[in-house]
């Protein structure tokens, strides 16, 4: 797979199944009981953003604590806006690091910048308030955002980026190392901005971390990583970074092939008798079952004849049973599932008696 340096990056991209996510996916927590909010003001009611910039707009915040808390506490918080209209890449962005500078813990005025890029692109809404200099999503260490229906920012995004990625080898083999081609370039015009920008491609519990190690693309917008072939049926993203959540990001698996062997307990048996299959898939664990098919050979093609699933030891088991007296030819077929491809295991013969 070849990438362009220059030109219609779209074009030249491999694109496979993807997710575009900004917003933490982890379970929300309780938000702080302590915690009351007076008001949420923005500078601005609506801002248009150009690319890869990011519009500063003014957040001051009103809120309080209980007497019982120290003066000199709770000195950050975040104002969380969610998207209530329109289309984006991103559902929530994030004014974090306000910093107290009026008052006390008791009565205090936050002040502080919301940060607003291009992915945006329709209207937020401001929906809560957490304590800390960002929110990056809940690990459960602390209290969830405190509910508060605040004001909207209409944002107008536009040559909004987009982010294409393509795998070498197209399909991974099992411990086999690979390559990540991830370009990022303006969606309205399929070029590449002609900076280098800063990317995340990375894989399995990285995709949910802050600092994961960007990398910069070169000028057409392009970053390779390499990967060995450990950890290839794990989730992998590409991310561009915001001050508090994703830019803008890309999650995905590489494609793997079906891959299966399977024998019959038994080379023959009476006809009408049933005949155990049993063997194995290669790949990962299976949180949703994934099916499998014993066909048997007729004049027409291949025909299925059992089903089962994949156990999470990766082993299976089907059924043949020869109809009459004579050699039928099996075999065990993987349909496509999830990021795994179809592949068939060596035909077999059970002969009937």
């Amino acid at each position: 797979m070849r990438i362009r340096s220059t030109g219609v990056v779209i074009a030249a991209l491999a694109v496979i199944a993807s997710t575009m996510v900004a917003a933490p996916a982890a379970q929300a927590m309780p938000p702080d009981p302590d915690l009351s909010v007076t008001s949420v003001t923005l500078g601005r009611t609506s801002v248009a953003v150009s690319g890869m910039n990011m519009y500063p707009v003014a957040v001051t915040l009103k809120a309080s604590y209980p007497p019982s808390s120290p003066p000199t506490a709770h000195k950050v918080l975040a104002v969380i806006l969610e998207r209530s209209g329109g289309v984006g890449p991103i559902n929530l962005i994030v004014a974090g690091n306000l910093v107290r500078t009026v008052g006390t813990a008791q009565n205090g005025t936050w002040t502080g910048n919301l940060n607003v890029p291009s992915t945006a692109n329709g209207t937020f809404k401001v929906s809560g308030v957490v304590e800390g200099d960002s929110y990056t999503g809940d690990d459960g260490s602390k209290p969830g955002p405190t509910p508060f229906a605040g004001p909207s920012l209409a944002i107008r995004g536009v040559h909004i980026p987009k982010i294409g990625v393509s795998v070498v080898p197209r399909v991974v083999p099992f411990n086999a190392a690979y390559q990540v081609r991830a370009a990022i370039y303006d969606s309205a015009t399929g070029k590449a901005y002609g900076t280098r920008i800063l990317l995340q491609v990375v894989r399995s519990n990285l995709c949910a971390e802050y600092d994961a190690g960007s990398k910069y693309t070169n000028t057409a917008g392009l970053l390779v990583t390499n990967f060995p072939g450990a950890g290839g049926d794990v989730n992998h993203c590409v991310r561009v970074r915001g001050p508090y959540v994703d830019q803008l990001a890309f999650r995905f698996y590489p494609l793997r092939p079906g891959i299966v062997s399977a024998a019959p307990a038994k080379p023959s048996a009476p006809a009408g008798q049933v005949v155990l299959v049993n063997g194995s898939v290669k790949g990962g664990y299976f949180p949703v079952p994934r099916p499998v098919t014993l066909q048997r050979l007729y004049s027409t093609g291949w025909r299925g004849v059992s089903s089962s699933t994949v156990r999470q030891s990766g082993r299976i088991t089907l059924t043949a049973q020869p109809p009459s007296v004579g050699n039928f030819t099996y075999r065990v077929y993987l349909p496509t599932f999830q990021h795994y491809q179809a592949g068939a295991g060596k035909t077999f013969v059970i002969r009937g008696t």
